[in-house]
């Protein structure tokens, strides 16, 4: 017998989720109901306060991968629902890939992607992560790598991107060791719903817009309207993929410098403090 069809979950029903600080998961990847999530404690990740070690330092300045955002979101998710040795079963079904999906097409859901130049010479999606996002909040819904730093990498970028763009807070739900690593503390919903409800308000770009900036290696100044610091970039294995060149500059550089390489861009605005 098959699972039956259940429609996907409408936007709108998933962003009054979000903003009332809970989430859907399922049991297993064939199930087709789903059940909503509220945390008692919430992992967040302060964006003034990243982690970064000196390897990943290294690894991000060294431009060892190409990173985009929203080029590849359904195969991000998929590749998040993959068994892993440690969990063979995934709480990400059919029905929530394709609920996110369409929050995907309404522009609340983003993925950002590490891309590896292959065997062949095209580029390979070898890691990233997609969340959900509104207002000036972002929540992290999963990560994968298959090389290693990749999720890290990725989760950098992302939190550069944010406070370019003027985002405040991101949520990572439940705690883990790995984000841990990275910056992650441990709040009470309640006051995790308090910081939401400051977070309101539209934010001064887009990621996507954020990315295009740092991708370039060139960086508006602030009074155009730039973040307190922050960065996303490109890496060397652009040139054989549709649309992963970074482009020509997009303005004046931020300071004396001239274009720049999108990683060291990266490490400078995550090691700045506002």
């Amino acid at each position: 017998m098959h699972a039956p069809h259940r429609p996907p979950i409408p936007v709108e029903t998933l962003l009054l989720a979000y903003r009332s600080g809970i989430f859907p998961m399922a049991d297993r990847r064939d199930d087709p109901e789903v059940f909503w999530v509220e945390p008692r404690e919430r992992a967040i990740i302060p964006l003034e306060g990243l982690h970064l070690s000196k390897s990943l330092r290294k690894v991000i300045r060294a431009d060892r991968f190409a990173v985009t955002v929203n080029r590849a979101f359904e195969q991000v998710i998929r590749a998040c629902a993959e068994p892993r040795p440690d969990h063979p079963e995934t709480w990400i079904s059919e029905r929530i890939i394709q609920s996110y999906l369409g929050l995907h097409r309404a522009g609340h859901a983003h993925s950002v992607e590490c891309w590896q130049v292959g065997r062949e010479g095209w580029p390979e999606l070898v890691g990233g992560l997609y969340g959900v996002s509104f207002e000036r909040v972002f929540c992290g819904e999963s990560m994968f790598s298959r090389v290693p730093d990749t999720s890290k990498v990725a989760l950098a970028w992302l939190v550069a991107l944010m406070r370019r763009a003027g985002l405040v807070l991101l949520d990572c739900q439940f705690m883990t060791e790995h984000l841990r690593s990275m910056g992650a503390c441990e709040l009470a919903q309640a006051q995790y719903r308090r910081l939401v409800e400051k977070a309101e308000g539209e934010p001064r770009m887009g990621l996507d817009e954020a990315w295009r900036q740092f991708a370039s290696g060139v960086l508006y100044p602030a009074a155009a309207g730039a973040a307190d610091g922050a960065a996303a970039g490109d890496g060397a294995a652009e040139g054989a993929a549709e649309g992963l060149a970074a482009g020509p500059p997009l303005g004046a550089s931020l300071g004396d410098a001239g274009p720049s390489s999108p990683g060291k861009l990266i490490v400078q605005s995550l090691t700045q403090t506002s």
